[in-house]
């Protein structure tokens, strides 16, 4: 492998190795039992941004949850393979991370945040999946393989970078970068400012007022998505809500996209992106395309929501003298 190569694996890591589909499916399941934890102690945020994960340098992290005049914060280390829950009172305590039954990956969580002070009572139930899965009773085994968590973590990082940079060029308002662990997605959403028609929900095992208060505004959003059983592959995709007549065959970059029926979104595969020539550039294409697919087709007032300089990056901006 030459050096090129090399840094590109390291930077785009492969997925489809290793352990993927089981270290994905267990990584989901203790994602959403981390991630209920800030459902049940946050105070709500529109659209439920209090409750989504954040990546982190070295995982997913809740960032600061209140707790009284406290706070806390537990984080996947997806490098050193540990939950890691951390106390602005000083307590400190990690779990390893490695294959065991989900009961006791449960069990033990909450025994540790009540040894660091914290009570919480969380719905045992999984969310977003076919399956009913109960934390604390099914006997699953959670398989879990470091190398491919780490990999899923680079890509992570490179998703994550992208798609701020991407927010930041739209003055309107739009979602942080937010790790969704029901869906075990990352996605950034942009609004028009309009209603939106009433969502219809029907996801599994959520209740549909939890969608309503999602898609209660015009959106479009997008994200990446390391895959799954039923749908295959990681890809970065984009969609709109509501989607606008002629959003499935609108032209969007680059060549490797395309628009998935059965999802109801456009798709760029995440292998396809790492193959390419610049694999950030066909990225910015794919974000830039879908989401001017939405914007012109639903008629959003894009001089108003958008602009040329994105300030932090731009070297051509600088401080004032003294």
């Amino acid at each position: 492998m030459s050096g090129d190569e090399g840094a590109r694996d390291q930077a785009w890591p492969r997925l489809d190795v290793g352990g993927a589909a089981e270290t994905r499916r267990t990584l989901l399941l203790w994602a959403q039992i981390v991630g209920k934890t800030r459902l049940a102690l946050a105070p709500m945020l529109n659209h439920w941004w209090q409750v989504p994960l954040y990546v982190s340098a070295r995982g997913l992290t809740t960032s600061k949850i209140p707790y009284g005049d406290r706070a806390f914060d537990v984080e996947l280390d997806l490098l050193a393979h540990k939950l890691v829950l951390r106390t602005s009172a000083g307590g400190l305590d990690a779990i390893d991370l490695c294959e065991q039954l989900l009961p006791d990956f449960y069990r033990g969580y909450l025994d540790r945040l009540a040894g660091l002070g914290i009570d919480v009572s969380i719905r045992p139930f999984a969310v977003e999946m076919a399956d009913s899965i109960r934390f604390d009773r099914d006997a699953l085994s959670c398989r879990y393989d470091p190398d491919w968590a780490t990999r899923f973590f680079r890509a992570l990082l490179q998703a994550d970078r992208l798609l701020d940079e991407f927010r930041g060029a739209f003055i309107g308002k739009a979602s942080p970068v937010h790790f969704f662990w029901g869906a075990f997605d990352l996605a950034v959403t942009r609004f028009s400012g309009r209603r939106a028609p009433r969502h219809p929900g029907g996801f599994p095992h959520v209740a549909d007022r939890v969608m309503q208060e999602a898609y209660s505004h015009e959106v479009s959003s997008a994200g990446f998505w390391p895959g799954d059983d039923r749908f295959g592959e990681a890809a970065f995709y984009a969609y709109a809500y509501p989607e606008p007549e002629g959003f499935a065959k609108a032209a969007v970059q680059p060549s490797t996209a395309r628009y998935d029926p059965l999802l109801g979104e456009f798709v760029l595969p995440y292998a396809a992106v790492r193959r390419a020539a610049d694999p950030a550039a066909d990225v910015r294409a794919f974000l830039a395309t879908t989401y001017a697919a939405t914007a012109d087709l639903a008629g959003w007032n894009r001089a108003e929501l958008e602009r040329d300089v994105v300030y932090g990056n731009d070297r051509t901006i600088q401080e004032a003298p003294p």
